[in-house]
């Protein structure tokens, strides 16, 4: 696995399981790095969020930055209280997840100018060929540009994260490979990683590169 930058952050569309790959990714990060935080940056209250894995993080160590009305019924804009941290304290190492699609990624709008300032993160993509309004390349970066010109920052490469929740086999992920490269072409942006179910992992290691094994996040 290739050495992250201090801040990644993890767009997509609605659906395209960036939540996931957000958690796999910090509890991967906690393994080489003393401080680790997931920040979750959604500004709705989404039926499937970071806080779900609340558990998994403290026993890792991990600090985990939501909002209060997380995992509740009110259903209000309402970003962290404390997520200048992940700008403000440098010996952290961040996993920001950002709200689905151009909406979401307004949220980003106040902590934009001190990542860009650091100049010590990457703003990964995250696809899913599955979903219906990223089915095809061509639609996915359509998507991707939406996202890039709410945010104010560009993609700087993908998380190829296709799958069919626990229906997901070998035979999916490998013809979803073709898919994404399609996209890293046309975006001009290099495909990180190929996410793949961790029972399946054995399977794909020698035929894909930069694969990444994931563990699906349980609810509470």
């Amino acid at each position: 696995m290739r050495n992250f930058k201090r801040i990644t952050l993890l767009c997509g569309h609605y659906g395209s399981g960036k939540t996931n790959v957000a958690v796999n990714l910090a509890l991967h990060l906690r393994k080489t790095k003393d401080r680790v935080a997931v920040a979750d940056l959604d500004i709705v209250n989404p039926y499937f969020r970071t806080k779900d894995s609340r558990g998994a993080f403290e026993d890792a160590g991990i600090r985990l930055i939501c909002s209060e009305y997380a995992n509740t019924n009110v259903d209000i804009p309402a970003l962290p209280q404390d997520m200048y941290a992940v700008t403000d304290d440098r010996s952290l190492h961040a996993v920001i997840d950002v709200g689905g699609d151009d909406r979401g990624a307004l949220a980003l709008g106040r902590i934009v100018e001190p990542i860009l300032a650091e100049n010590n993160y990457e703003m990964l993509a995250v696809i899913n060929s599955s979903r219906p309004l990223t089915h095809t390349p061509e639609d996915t970066v359509e998507v991707l540009r939406e996202i890039e010109g709410a945010s104010g920052m560009k993609f700087t490469g993908l998380v190829n994260n296709t799958n069919l929740g626990r229906e997901t086999d070998a035979d999916v992920v490998l013809k979803s490979v073709s898919y994404a490269e399609t996209v890293s072409n046309l975006m001009k942006i290099p495909l990180v990683m190929t996410t793949v179910p961790a029972e399946i992992f054995p399977q794909l290691e020698r035929k894909i590169d930069n694969l990444f094994p994931l563990e699906l996040q349980k609810k509470l």
